[in-house]
């Protein structure tokens, strides 16, 4: 992705629900067994859901039992970036959108061996989806 989309508070505000606002911005988190990906079973690309990058793939989706969507790798591994968070006495690997520094949530070390073991929890709020046809 070339360059990122900067956006002021209020700007950001005009365009994100807010929920949305709270965590794509603010890093927070979304209550688990809420929101609109948790259990969807649909295919196709999840989009950032502040600026609609192309982020993961259905086919990466697995259900990890969290509430959360969880996925084993992003879609590629450049649209997404990783910084540490020691946030809340804890220590974790956040998630961002490369494209505009949006927060969607963690990556854990807890996935499926066979797939690499990375779990990336990221918040349906956090991401829109474009369906695809089978």
């Amino acid at each position: 992705m070339s360059t990122k989309i900067q956006r002021t508070d209020d700007e950001w505000r005009q365009v994100l629900t807010p929920e949305q606002f709270e965590v794509l911005r603010r890093g927070g988190t979304e209550r688990a067994f809420t929101g609109a990906y948790w259990d969807s079973h649909d295919t196709g690309v999840y989009r950032c859901g502040a600026c609609n990058a192309e982020l993961f793939r259905s086919d990466d989706k697995f259900d990890s039992g969290t509430g959360w969507p969880s996925f084993t790798r992003p879609l590629e591994s450049a649209n997404v970036e990783l910084h540490e968070d020691n946030s809340f006495f804890m220590r974790r690997t956040e998630v961002r959108c490369a494209n505009c520094g949006s927060h969607l949530g963690h990556v854990f070390d807890d996935g499926p061996a066979t797939e690499g073991g990375k779990r990336f929890c990221i918040n349906s709020c956090a991401l829109s989806m474009e369906p695809r046809e089978e």
